[in-house]
């Protein structure tokens, strides 16, 4: 029951043997008797009068005789849920029980009633009732005779003091239980303040001093709990742009939300961390105060970036896709016949050294559509097993010609590396790529280090390479002296055009080109710099689980010439000129067709047995260059076959195995190397 409900209690129960006594405190304490209420009552019916009100109280009174009755009307009154206020007991209740003994066995059961002795007689004195009952607070005496007025004053003022105590009573439970309620709360408030993932910090209104923070806040913050506790955002140098904080303060005095804001947390090292702020009013111990929620947004804003940076890069290589394959062709007529007029000159001619020019060009040019196609992964790469300190041993050489006399380079291989399972020119184009890049941030010279280790790896996904990492990985290092670069730089120096140099001098696409190499060979890349300290990259690769294969080193030699039967499948009229043009040149009968369903007709039509067959891997038709081979291979097992491409299209699975230099021919190509393939194909087992 709560206080409000608690009604007046006006039941009193007359305990004395004298049956007149009960009819004596009746008609001081209920005058008006219930036959005499009956009567208005009906008057006021019948006469449609309004019955008179009153502001008497009306007592219910019930009478008991001995002590033993009076204790069974009290428990049954307890039972009903309708307990007696007060009762007024006489001490002498011959033959039984007397009044204190009544008293003192009520009392055990209902030690709230109030009660009034009433006596002639010196019976007891105040001190033995005291020592037999012991709860003097709810016991009055009342001598006989007693006085109208006295009965009256002694029975209003006691039910009242029955209902106050009960409601004294019942007001103290719920204050309890609203202590109880507030102190769980608080306490599961404290939980999940402390819990929450999310940094959160609770601020006084008045100068959003910090009452108490959370452990992640504290971390964002770079700062300890009890650092931040009691001292203002200001104090702290909290915030980047504390007037947002200021004016998001104001709105919300206005009744304004303030939801998820982007601000930035400056720590005491002066880093920045993005979040996203929220603040809501709360009131603690009647004082108002600020709610901080600062969401951590730094690995979403990153995440976000990378996919950012991830579409830019399929964009772009779906651009280069769209137009390598036609470029391409085009570069290899115009680095063929090149190449051919050079054979023609004398050597040391303006003419020989134009069209020297114009096959570096070409060269260039076919590096830019290459790397531009490592972003869409439509570029051939000829998978195997390499030594990485090989494959660097090899290239140091052209290393020390591109950066110059400037810069030195000093290399540091660990001995009885593993193999990793990589396409060799790759590895090559990382390493030119790296020392350019370490070239041009030592404009004054200084020095490269380049190294490699084995190092064993076990740690969880990263925003910068979201894949678990477990195992031995090959590490390729590359440290300079240089200008080094800060956090800005930092995070966009694998984005594709994104150069400090100035315009004209680079492309923009030499880390990007590492990056996407590396991603091809499942790797990935860590680099730390600082300003005026320098530059490290660190190039990460699987361990293959094959020996290295020994590497074949091409050298420029002169055409070399035949006299078997070729069919060129090429769709690109000018190009397919151009390898029929070279190939008959070095004695080779030559068949040409324009489609792969063309070759198919040359083939039938053929008067001799065709000994290689030299296929475009896209044509127009329906059958590509790896359906065609199938075709005529099911036809004449030992067909040897030469794909020739400027990308991987990916349309058929073939079970073909591309080797460059053995069975595929990268475009665009110069006739040496067009005739090199070819000869050493045809002098090779079937493949």
């Amino acid at each position: 029951m709560n206080s409000t409900d608690l009604k007046p209690n006006h039941r009193i129960l007359i305990v004395d043997d004298n049956t007149s006594i009960h009819a004596d405190f009746r008609k001081i304490l209920c005058p008006e008797n219930s036959r005499k209420a009956a009567v208005k009552k009906m008057g006021a019916t019948l006469f449609d009068k309004t019955e008179p009100a009153t502001n008497q109280i009306s007592f219910e009174l019930d009478s008991a005789h001995q002590g033993q009755e009076a204790l069974e009307m009290v428990k049954q009154a307890c039972a009903q849920g309708r307990p007696y206020a007060m009762a007024f007991v006489d001490v002498r209740m011959p033959p039984g029980w007397d009044g204190i003994e009544t008293i003192a066995r009520i009392w055990e059961a209902y030690p709230d009633l109030q009660i009034v002795v009433c006596t002639a007689y010196s019976d007891y004195s105040w001190e033995n009732m005291r020592a037999k009952v012991g709860q003097p607070d709810g016991l009055l005496v009342l001598k006989k005779p007693f006085d109208n007025i006295e009965v009256q004053q002694l029975a209003h003022a006691l039910t009242k003091k029955w209902f106050l105590n009960h409601q004294a009573a019942l007001q103290l439970a719920e204050l309890a239980q609203a202590n109880e309620s507030l102190a769980m709360s608080e306490e599961r408030f404290s939980k999940a303040f402390h819990e929450n993932p999310l940094p959160s910090g609770i601020q006084t209104l008045s100068d959003q001093r910090f009452v108490d923070v959370n452990q992640r806040l504290a971390e964002v913050a770079g700062r300890k709990r009890g650092d931040m506790i009691g001292r203002t955002p200001a104090e702290l140098s909290l915030w980047e742009q504390p007037e947002l904080v200021d004016r998001w303060v104001e709105s919300l005095l206005e009744q304004e939300p303030v939801r998820e804001q982007e601000a930035r947390i400056r720590t005491p090292a002066g880093a920045l961390h993005e979040v996203l702020v929220s603040l809501s009013p709360v009131a603690l111990s009647g004082q108002p105060h600020l709610l901080l929620l600062a969401q951590d947004v730094a690995e979403r804003v990153l995440l976000e970036r990378q996919l950012r940076q991830a579409q830019k890069m399929e964009a772009i290589g779906q651009l280069a896709a769209g137009v390598a394959h036609d470029f391409n062709n085009i570069l290899t007529v115009i680095q063929g016949h090149a190449g051919l007029m050079q054979r023609e000159l004398e050597a040391g001619s303006a003419q020989t050294k134009s069209l020297e020019q114009i096959s570096k060009s070409t060269a260039r040019a076919a590096s830019l559509i290459r790397q531009l196609l490592m972003f869409s992964r439509k570029q051939v790469m000829q998978f195997r097993y390499l030594d990485l300190n090989d494959v660097l041993g090899n290239a140091i050489k052209m290393l020390e010609r591109l950066v110059g006399e400037h810069v030195q380079i000093d290399f540091c291989p660990q001995e009885s590396l593993p193999a990793i399972h990589a396409d060799n020119s790759m590895m090559e184009q990382i390493a030119m790529n790296l020392a350019v890049n370490a070239r041009d941030a030592m404009p004054n010279g200084g020095r490269v280090s380049i190294s490699t280790s084995l190092e064993e790896i076990h740690r969880a996904p990263t925003p910068m390479d979201p894949e678990q990492r477990d195992g031995k990985f090959v590490c390729l290092t590359y440290s300079d002296t240089g200008t080094g670069m800060d956090t800005q730089i930092l995070t966009r120096i694998f984005e594709p055009f994104f150069t400090t140099k100035p315009v004209g001098k680079g492309t923009g696409l030499g880390l990007s080109t590492v990056f996407g190499i590396v991603r091809q060979h499942q790797g990935w890349v860590d680099v730390t710099s600082k300003p005026n300290q320098g530059t490290t990259f660190r190039v990460y690769f699987p361990v293959g689980q094959q020996p290295a294969e020994k590497i074949d080193l091409v050298v420029d030699t002169a055409l070399r010439t035949g006299r078997e039967t070729i069919l060129v499948a090429e769709d690109e009229d000018a190009l397919r000129e151009m390898v029929v043009q070279v190939l008959r040149l070095q004695g080779y009968t030559v068949l040409e067709a324009a489609s792969g369903r063309h070759a198919l007709e040359v083939w039938e039509r053929a008067s001799r047995p065709v000994d290689l067959l030299v296929t475009d891997m896209v044509m127009p038709g329906g059958i590509m260059g790896s359906e065609l081979a199938e075709r005529l291979s099911s036809q004449s097992p030992r067909l040897k076959v030469i794909y020739t491409s400027g990308y991987s299209p990916e349309t058929r699975e073939t079970t073909f195995v591309f080797r460059e230099g053995a069975n595929f021919l990268q475009k665009p190509y110069p006739p040496a190397k067009l005739a090199e393939i070819v000869r050493r194909c045809l002098d090779g087992k079937s493949n």
